[in-house]
């Protein structure tokens, strides 16, 4: 790598700054997100990004368009948290497992699917009620967060929260891996930083990169994802483990069907991924320096 090797943070500091980046994130590209669902959702034509965002503020208010954010806040703080703090255990794990003398692609690569499946299994019930509140089929149906999270146990039983895991484990875990494989090489193939402004540049570039090509591999897992949680347990279960209901979409509906979503998804997570990364090295760089005195 191009930029010196620091110790990793202590797992709580580690925690805190993905936390932090993780919120940053969110409040800015939210809207997005609900419109993503929306398209996936959708076996019918999707309609444009502005135009589905004009007929929600239009339909639904202005307040839709942060439609079920409480779930994903609650989650959000450890669920980047984990993501980065997991990733950076993960690394001094396997560099002692299997003998890595320095951070390479291939290690980023590990780590950051092991860094997604951890995460996973934190934050599929969130998942699982956003889905549901930004479901415009369930509009009316819920009151708030809680009120869902009270209506899905009663109906459906307790673990209807986990419904959809195996597919949050193949979403997360692939995002992750692509991700940090990203930003391990491009952060190697671009010069040296000269200052804290460049390097805060480079961070945005590596990270918006990360998660393009992130948003490109996993999209499919995501589409799969939200079809399983949106089912209330009402009529016919159609779509279960992910790799058969993969191919049940594209046999159904075209290969395309699998990338629904993908326009407002890359949006968000291509400068959402730059934004992570430089919040994240931003507050970990501050602590370094103002709380822990390092050099």
């Amino acid at each position: 790598m191009s930029e010196p090797v620091q110790k990793p943070l202590p797992f709580g500091f580690q925690f805190l700054a993905g936390a932090i980046a993780g919120v940053s994130e969110i409040l800015v590209m939210y809207p997005l997100d609900v419109v993503k669902t929306r398209a996936q959702l959708s076996t019918g034509v999707s309609t444009g990004i502005v135009e589905t965002l004009k007929n929600m503020v239009k339909h639904e208010g202005t307040a839709s368009l942060y439609r079920g954010i409480a779930a994903p806040i609650m989650v959000e703080a450890p669920k980047r948290a984990t993501k980065f703090a997991a990733n950076e255990q993960y690394t001094t794990l396997y560099k002692k497992l299997f003998g890595f003398e320095k951070v390479t692609q291939s290690l980023s690569v590990m780590t950051g699917v092991s860094a997604g499946i951890t995460e996973a299994f934190l934050i599929v019930p969130f998942e699982l009620v956003k889905v549901r509140m930004q479901d415009k089929a369930n509009l009316g149906r819920y009151t708030g967060t809680a009120d869902a999270f009270k209506k899905i146990i009663a109906a459906e039983g307790s673990m209807a929260l986990f419904n959809g895991l195996e597919a949050t484990m193949w979403r997360h875990g692939v995002w992750n891996g692509a991700y940090f494989g990203l930003i391990y090489k491009v952060k190697d193939i671009l010069p040296k930083s000269k200052d804290a402004s460049e390097q805060r540049m480079i961070n945005f570039a590596a990270g918006t990169a990360g998660g393009i090509v992130a948003t490109a591999c996993n999209t499919p897992f995501d589409v799969v994802k939200t079809r399983i949680q949106s089912y209330n347990g009402v009529g016919i279960k159609k779509y279960n483990w992910t790799l058969p209901s993969l191919v049940t979409v594209a046999k159904e509906e075209g290969f395309a069907s699998l990338y629904r979503g993908f326009t407002p998804k890359v949006l968000r997570l291509g400068p959402g991924g730059g934004i992570l990364l430089v919040v994240f090295e931003t507050v970990s760089s501050f602590i370094r320096k103002n709380i822990l005195k390092e050099e």
